[in-house]
């Protein structure tokens, strides 16, 4: 297998980035990108800590990270399976990524910065949801923001409904659980009851 082990065999490979790929890369939150992020009901988490990476999906009502000013966004956690992956690893080392999408719309945006976890009362007040708040909320401190070409979009096809894929063909978290412990854990009855819970502890 030949594997590529430096820079210089990257930048011989892929050549030099067009201009429009560097200029567009700020280290603030644009109007023109704050106009993604209100549009957005969902965003991939990316953190790294001792336990390795962690790469975590964040959804709500469009808009749900909220910007405080052109440099800090704000982004409560909202009720899971209480894992805190992604809040271990900022605990450890605060850099963080963000990847926003948006239903129907082939540019994504991405931001760069270190993260802080606040569980100041008022904040967390302020994203109350169904009347409850959040745990805590992270914020983060900007860096980098830059929009992504649609390319891996209109690839993949991603906003198509004729592409989505019949929830039946795969397997459930009951059938994975069950198959994971030898029928100790899951089964029929954990995906029976999966949808009431989930609506009584979205927030």
């Amino acid at each position: 297998m030949t594997t590529v082990t430096t820079i210089e065999q990257l930048e011989a490979i892929y050549g030099k980035p067009a201009e429009p790929s560097l200029v567009k890369e700020t280290d603030r939150i644009t109007p023109e990108y704050a106009r993604y992020i209100a549009a957005s009901p969902f965003a991939v988490l990316a953190t790294a800590g001792e336990g390795g990476l962690d790469g975590s999906p964040r959804g709500d009502k469009p808009g749900f990270v909220q910007i405080a000013d052109e440099r800090t966004l704000m982004l409560p956690d909202r009720r899971g399976n209480n894992r805190i992956d992604s809040l271990r690893n900022i605990l450890a080392d605060p850099r963080v990524a963000l990847l926003f999408l948006i239903p129907g719309f082939g540019g994504t945006l991405r931001v760069n910065g270190t993260g802080r976890i606040s569980i100041e009362p008022a904040l967390l007040d302020s994203f109350r949801m169904d009347g409850k708040p959040p745990r805590s909320v992270l914020i983060v401190d900007v860096q980098s923001v830059y929009f992504q070409c649609a390319r891996a979009v209109i690839r993949s096809d991603l906003w198509n409904p004729e592409r989505h894929v019949d929830p039946k063909s795969l397997p459930s978290a009951g059938q994975i659980l069950s198959a994971i412990t030898s029928e100790r854990v899951g089964g029929d009855a954990y995906d029976e009851a999966w949808p009431q819970r989930a609506r009584e502890s979205l927030w």
